[in-house]
């Protein structure tokens, strides 16, 4: 079994709103995933720098950052994935989509207990248009990525529809699993946190809605257990 978590943690401010990485480190340690996507985890300005200082994952975490470029950030375009210490990066892109404003997407293949899978970090457009461009540059480098691999897509699409815009293109070829709403975290009703399968079956899946999760982040973090097929 391999925990997934994808989490939007608005750059560390939480609804008090004071920035505290520790507090989102503290939310991650309570779901203690595997693999995990973050969006936001990058300041905007300046250097862009992480919003978790690398020194406070590497002492107070079973995680590591993958590094991309910029060693000061955490990822690329605020998305970053953090695996377990103990697993083995195989592969690492920045992908560039199509965008309107700065976005991106991140893959990582990694191997965990000697299972090789491919996971995707996204953080998608506000415009529906451009949120389906994004979808079909992402699923055409899933697609191209050799060798193949159980693929796990996640991070925040901002597609409010249940199964319309980029939520129709991801589903023709990756499972959905039925995390539930994670927007906004005082009273979560939209579904913009997706976490989407292929080659794995989802064996259980939901929201993490502790107290401290419904302070350090408008979103909620969401998370699947699964198993390759």
């Amino acid at each position: 079994m391999i925990k997934v978590v994808s989490y939007n943690m608005h750059k560390g401010i939480g609804l008090d709103r004071r920035r505290d990485p520790r507090r989102i480190l503290d939310v991650l340690c309570e779901i203690d995933g595997d693999v995990i996507a973050l969006q936001e985890a990058d300041l905007r300005y300046g250097t862009k720098a992480a919003v978790i200082p690398h020194r406070l994952l590497e002492d107070h975490s079973p995680w590591r950052a993958v590094q991309l470029h910029d060693r000061a950030s955490m990822g690329w375009h605020g998305n970053a994935l953090l695996t377990r210490k103990g697993s083995e990066v195989l592969d690492s892109a920045a992908l560039h989509i199509p965008a309107l404003e700065p976005r991106g997407a991140i893959r990582v293949d990694v191997s965990i207990d000697a299972t090789p899978i491919r996971v995707f970090g996204m953080h998608l457009d506000l415009s529906g248009l451009w949120r389906r461009r994004q979808a079909r540059a992402i699923l055409t480098h899933a697609d191209d990525c050799a060798p193949p691999m159980p693929t796990v897509m996640m991070g925040d699409l901002n597609e409010w529809t249940p199964n319309g815009g980029c939520l129709h293109d991801f589903r023709r070829e990756f499972a959905i699993a039925p995390t539930g709403p994670s927007f906004h975290a005082r009273r979560a009703i939209g579904r913009l946190d997706r976490i989407m399968t292929r080659g794995f079956r989802v064996r259980d899946c939901g929201v993490h809605n502790s107290a401290l999760a419904r302070k350090a982040s408008d979103h909620l973090p969401i998370w699947a257990l699964i198993e390759p097929l």
